[in-house]
């Protein structure tokens, strides 16, 4: 056995890493920014939103019918749209759900940032950055997350993918 394999820390303690449990408590807050954004278009809660989804009202048409940007009349013709509420408000609700419970993380980047994107260009010029926002802060978040496996520490993770 060499110097440099005993040295290094065995998988159950690289496991217990003070970093995993930041990036699990990270992914819990991210899930939870999605999971209540969802609640709160669905049933109009007051917080953002004064009317539900489930009371008729669209959750993406008072935003996209109010951009101003290079975009703007790719997401006007998109606000209001079914099918734009449909997949909005399941990525939202699919994104907090994959998040606390720490499954389907890959899946969640992807479609994540897919969603941020979007966003992003519906919003664009961001007001205080000539190009960053809390959106790209997220994407990159959704990435770290599926690429170290965060799901493993205070999820669901592992025996998600031993049903896989």
């Amino acid at each position: 056995m060499s110097l440099d394999t005993r040295l290094r820390p065995s998988p159950s303690l690289a496991a217990e890493h003070p970093a995993r449990y930041a990036l699990a408590i990270g992914r819990l807050f991210l899930g939870w920014i999605f999971l209540w954004a969802f609640i709160d278009k669905l049933f109009g809660l007051g917080k953002g939103t004064e009317s539900g989804w489930l009371s008729g009202t669209s959750p993406s048409k008072g935003f996209l019918s109010r951009t101003d940007g290079p975009f703007k009349e790719i997401f006007h013709s998109m606000a209001g749209q079914v099918w734009v509420d449909a997949l909005f408000m399941f990525g939202l609700g699919g994104l907090g759900v994959a998040l606390i419970l720490g499954i389907c993380l890959r899946l969640a980047a992807i479609g994540g940032t897919i969603l941020m994107f979007m966003l992003w260009a519906a919003s664009l010029w961001p007001d205080t950055n000539p190009f960053m926002d809390m959106h790209w802060i997220y994407a990159a978040m959704l990435i770290a997350l599926a690429l170290t496996d965060a799901g493993s520490t205070l999820g669901f993770g592992r025996p998600w993918a031993c049903l896989l």
